[in-house]
């Protein structure tokens, strides 16, 4: 199924993936995160977006955010990616291609979905066998949405909120998500989401999308399919 046309609509929470080039390393030191998150809060600012939650991988990164105006997330990823390739070709003497192509990105119902987003994006490095603990992995935002470090970039989203009146609260409750696995399936479903452009949320969320998008949000059902369940029963009729 093709990728759809990457959705913009201000106020609602916006999954992002973006690789390396060939899937090679983006960073390679400690510096390169740091310059990465600094320019990361500093476009988010500037451009009214609210990171809620991410991680750097070795060779990509997953975000959890939410615009207050149409173009926010990309006017963002614009300037971050011109801003952190020039550096990254300047340190390292390089020049060309750093990112594969265009971000990826999914919209998030936030009422069904958030927590679970912002879980899978913590997670990454436990699955990736890299840690045994999301805590234990230093460039990820669980640090600040589970533990006791506060990140200036950050900013809590009102699902987040939601789970206590205090950060001490909020924090221990979502600490506490932890401890059980994601429902069977949401996993691939985020990640194929935010690959394909489709909407992750509710049959009524993707509609309120579709009616605010003017415009189809979801990939056309294939016509012919000669193992599909539809066709074998008109078959028997």
């Amino acid at each position: 199924m093709a990728r759809l046309q990457r959705l913009q609509l201000p106020d609602i929470p916006q999954h992002i993936i973006q690789r390396g080039n060939n899937r090679q390393a983006v960073f390679f030191c400690d510096v390169d995160y740091t310059v990465y998150l600094d320019k990361l809060q500093e476009y988010g600012v500037k451009y009214c977006v609210g990171i809620h939650a991410f991680v750097l991988m070795t060779n990509h990164v997953h975000l959890l955010v939410t615009p207050s105006t149409k173009d926010g997330v990309s006017r963002v990823m614009q300037s971050l990616g011109r801003c952190y390739v020039h550096y990254i070709n300047q340190t390292y003497g390089r020049s060309g291609t750093l990112w594969e192509g265009r971000y990826k990105s999914s919209l998030v119902d936030e009422e069904r979905y958030f927590l679970a987003v912002s879980r899978y994006i913590e997670l990454n490095p436990v699955r990736a066998q890299m840690v045994k603990q999301p805590g234990d992995y230093p460039w990820s935002s669980y640090r600040c949405n589970a533990q006791n470090t506060d990140i200036k970039l950050i900013s809590a989203h009102p699902c987040y909120k939601t789970l206590g009146k205090n950060k001490t609260a909020r924090r221990e409750a979502y600490r506490a998500l932890f401890k059980e696995r994601l429902l069977s399936g949401v996993d691939h479903e985020i990640e194929e989401c935010a690959n394909k452009g489709w909407v992750m949320g509710s049959d009524r969320f993707k509609t309120e999308i579709e009616k605010m998008a003017g415009r189809r949000i979801a990939p056309k059902q294939r016509g012919g399919d000669r193992k599909s369940k539809t066709w074998l029963e008109k078959e028997k009729a």
